[in-house]
């Protein structure tokens, strides 16, 4: 399922104060004549299937080749950016604070709520180095990964521009974002470091020497740094 945030009716009309609507009938409003999907922040929600994932990264790939990896991650930080706006408004619509007041965690699993619900994978979000500039995130069952199965690399680029856009805008600070271990590769599930270009360069080249997830980690919490 994917979240199209164009808001419109909601379900949370009928329920202003209720805010345990986490079953999945109290979260989506299915209008079967309408044929339209609105989840409870008001955006229109549309199903794909996997299909159309895999037709989406193929087919970019046979265009532009290793570039698609570059466009897909773009096209993740449109959209992170675009909805930390939409979030902000519906979080403090509905819970009536403004979000630089409420706990980073507790603002953060609401954030993630609806994409957990839409099918995009349950999260962990790794705060201990935040004060070192970056942290990280281990993604559960990643609706890219989970579809194009072992190919031997990292392809959830969409998340990782997902992630950089949100928390670029949530920070204010220009922030990105780079996947260190994919379920594609053969692991059980991904992970994402975020933080200052400088880092991510060293993480991305790093990786390309062969250094896993655990080493990236590492040489960041020792302060290594490409000379």
């Amino acid at each position: 399922m994917v979240n199209a945030t164009a808001q419109t009716a909601t379900p949370q009309r009928k329920n202003p104060k209720k805010h345990n609507h986490y079953g999945f009938r109290d979260f989506f409003k299915f209008d079967t004549e309408k044929g339209t999907i609105v989840d409870w922040n008001g955006a229109q929600n549309i199903l794909a299937t996997e299909d159309f994932i895999i037709g989406l990264v193929e087919g970019l790939e046979e265009e532009v080749g290793d570039a698609s990896a570059a466009i897909m991650y773009t096209i993740g930080c449109e959209w992170g950016q675009r909805d930390a706006f939409f979030f902000e408004k519906w979080f403090e619509r509905e819970f009536e604070r403004n979000i630089r007041q409420t706990n980073l965690l507790f603002l953060l699993e609401t954030w993630w709520w609806p994409f957990t619900s839409q099918g995009w994978g349950r999260w962990e979000v790794d705060m201990g180095d935040r004060k070192q500039g970056f942290l990280f995130i281990n993604l559960f069952d990643s609706a890219v990964a989970r579809t194009l199965g072992d190919v031997g690399k990292p392809v959830c680029h969409i998340y990782a521009g997902l992630f950089a856009g949100f928390f670029t805008e949530l920070v204010k600070k220009q922030l990105s974002c780079i996947e260190i271990q994919c379920y594609s590769m053969g692991e059980t599930y991904c992970k994402f470091l975020i933080g200052g270009q400088d880092r991510i360069d060293a993480a991305a080249f790093w990786l390309n020497e062969g250094a896993t997830a655990r080493d990236i980690e590492k040489r960041l919490r020792s302060g290594e740094r490409l000379g």
